[in-house]
């Protein structure tokens, strides 16, 4: 086994409590809490996350969604503030719908189903959606860049850009197996890379 690769496993067995207590906690959420879930994954592309949680906590509160509404909390706290406001009144018109997919048993029919049917989502924000609620089970993967800077530090790709879904496919089937070698379920190596990088496990 790699230097690398021991060290990893050596920082997870200190974090596994945390890392095992923020994934239970996903997997209580209620469906209230998966509409907070969802749309923050709207939010998170090329954001802070801490940031896009925070207009998450404004947003729920706010009596009358509009453009204009939504756009105000948001340009302060993300990127692209007015798309995201027209993502977020299609997302509030549609949850009805998208949530009858979230019963289907296979990660991957869903994670596909909502990248194809949700506006200012791709494979990365619908994993990252169902990972936070707790339906991810360890199948699919979030290639955000915290991932892709820990695979290409580890050797395990070359470059850490994902230009089309064929590539983040053949990354995505890499860090599984990559998870499975090193005996760490795939969820939990997210949220390990993700503390090295903010110093924190989060979302």
């Amino acid at each position: 086994m790699k230097k690398g690769e021991i060290s990893i496993i050596q920082e997870y067995k200190i974090k596994k409590s945390q890392i095992d207590a923020k994934l239970k906690e996903f997997r209580s959420l209620s469906e209230e809490e998966y509409f907070q879930e969802f749309i923050f994954c709207i939010l998170t592309p090329q954001s802070n996350a801490k940031k896009c949680w925070e207009a998450v906590e404004q947003l729920i509160l706010l009596q009358n969604w509009s453009k204009y509404s939504l756009s105000q909390v948001l340009k302060t706290k993300t990127r692209f503030h007015n798309n995201k406001a027209l993502y977020l009144l299609e997302a509030k018109n549609t949850w009805k719908d998208i949530k009858k997919s979230l019963n289907k048993k296979n990660a991957r029919e869903i994670r596909n189903f909502l990248a194809g049917n949700v506006r200012g989502y791709g494979l990365k924000e619908a994993s990252h959606f169902l990972r936070n609620i707790g339906k991810s089970n360890n199948e699919i993967a979030i290639l955000d860049r915290h991932i892709l800077r820990n695979l290409k530090a580890l050797r395990i790709i070359k470059e850490k850009r994902i230009k089309n879904k064929k590539i983040y496919l053949e990354v995505e089937k890499k860090f599984i197996d990559f998870s499975k070698k090193i005996n760490i379920p795939l969820d939990s190596l997210d949220l390990l890379f993700w503390s090295r990088e903010s110093g924190e496990i989060f979302k």
